[in-house]
């Protein structure tokens, strides 16, 4: 059955659509057989796997509103070699939509339990917001990997979303836990950095990754070309860290050592 994770984080321009596209490409080319679901209207995570965003007649906006299926929906990524259920602009009307419907909250999770068995990993790439989308995420996912910068505005976001995952997993979906903490656009030279590095090494212990991804232009300029970073220079050092990044996480459930909820602090700098 697959692990279904949310790469989640409410503040914008973290790095997570480039940390889904490429974590599923490293754990496609690991040989694990994954899915990418884009709940981002932006539609950036479809057009960085390869797939037009432009020329869908379906995707996930129509699985949300029980319009077609997943299989309708999903699409190949060629270049990353992984499934992708696509999004496009569409999908913001989803939310106003969905406010009729019942259980509106499990709609991505209803329409993804008859397929959790034809894939290793499922990932999620949620929108920089704390909305309806972003909840139907929380509620299908087993967990979620939050990637942040290591700067201080970075850190009181944090604590807000952690506060988020915590009521959703009272509230909404019991199996949802912190699986991680990935810094990323790591600069080692900066002072900052290594603070708030180590703050949250301090604060949350295992739950942040070993895996360190630094900025890198390369992986800046794969989504142009349709491509993940891990194919599009798989020597770049951006590229690198997310390979380490899919082995940690391979490995990391081999040992069946999934971090638990229990224990985190309401918030994140305390």
């Amino acid at each position: 059955m697959a692990k279904i994770f949310s790469i989640a984080n409410q503040k914008g321009g973290v790095g997570k659509t480039t940390t889904t596209v490429n974590l599923a490409a490293a754990l496609a080319a690991s040989g694990q057989r994954v899915l990418l679901v884009d709940l981002d209207p932006q539609g950036n995570a479809t057009m960085g796997s390869g797939v037009d965003k432009r020329g869908l007649t379906q995707s996930i906006y129509q699985v949300l509103l029980g319009l077609c299926s997943v299989v309708a929906a999903r699409q190949r990524s060629d270049t990353g070699r992984y499934d992708v259920l696509p999004a496009n602009r569409e999908l913001a009307g989803a939310e106003v939509e969905m406010v009729e419907i019942d259980d509106r909250e499990m709609r991505l999770k209803a329409a993804l339990r008859s397929h959790e068995d034809e894939y290793d990993f499922i990932l999620i790439d949620c929108p920089p917001a704390l909305s309806l989308l972003t909840l139907n995420g929380l509620c299908a996912a087993h967990g979620v990997i939050i990637p942040m910068q290591c700067e201080y505005y970075a850190l009181e976001g944090l604590s807000d979303l952690v506060n988020t995952i915590k009521q959703v997993h009272r509230n909404l979906n019991a199996d949802l836990e912190i699986i991680g903490l990935l810094r990323v656009m790591f600069d080692p030279r900066s002072t900052l950095a290594q603070q708030v590095s180590d703050q949250l090494e301090a604060h949350f212990g295992d739950k942040v990754f070993e895996t360190l991804v630094p900025r890198n232009v390369r992986l800046a300029e794969a989504p142009s070309y349709g491509m993940p970073g891990v194919v599009f220079d798989r020597a770049s050092k951006g590229a690198q860290a997310y390979l380490a990044f899919a082995v940690e996480m391979i490995e990391r459930f081999r040992r069946d050592a999934t971090p638990s909820l229990a224990g985190t602090s309401n918030s994140a700098t305390a």
